[in-house]
């Protein structure tokens, strides 16, 4: 993609994964959910998870997996209104570039 992604678009596209699991996921499975729509590193995914996890917007806990632990992910009452704030910003902002961009 030649457009840039900043924070908190990262933000906003990683609350959205998180949130489609009422149990919450791990990691991996964030970072190919996430690269469905743009291409991210897991070098660059952890740091967005520490953020939101240090911003109360997600929480953390471990679960046995094939006898190891898995750190999973989930969004918090806080992370749900953060992400409804992005969503409502992000249709309001892809509107008026849509109609910029829109060759008429």
């Amino acid at each position: 993609m030649v457009f840039n992604t900043g924070a908190a678009l990262l933000d906003a596209i990683v609350l959205a994964v998180v949130s489609r699991e009422e149990e919450g996921t791990y990691g991996y499975k964030i970072t190919q959910d996430v690269r469905k729509a743009i291409h991210i590193s897991e070098s660059t995914l952890y740091p967005v998870l520490r953020r939101l996890q240090k911003d109360e917007c997600l929480e953390v806990y471990d679960r046995q997996y094939d006898g190891r632990n898995r750190r999973y992910y989930k969004v918090t009452e806080k992370g749900a209104v953060m992400l409804e704030l992005y969503r409502s910003e992000w249709m309001s902002y892809s509107k008026k570039i849509t109609e910029i961009l829109r060759e008429e």
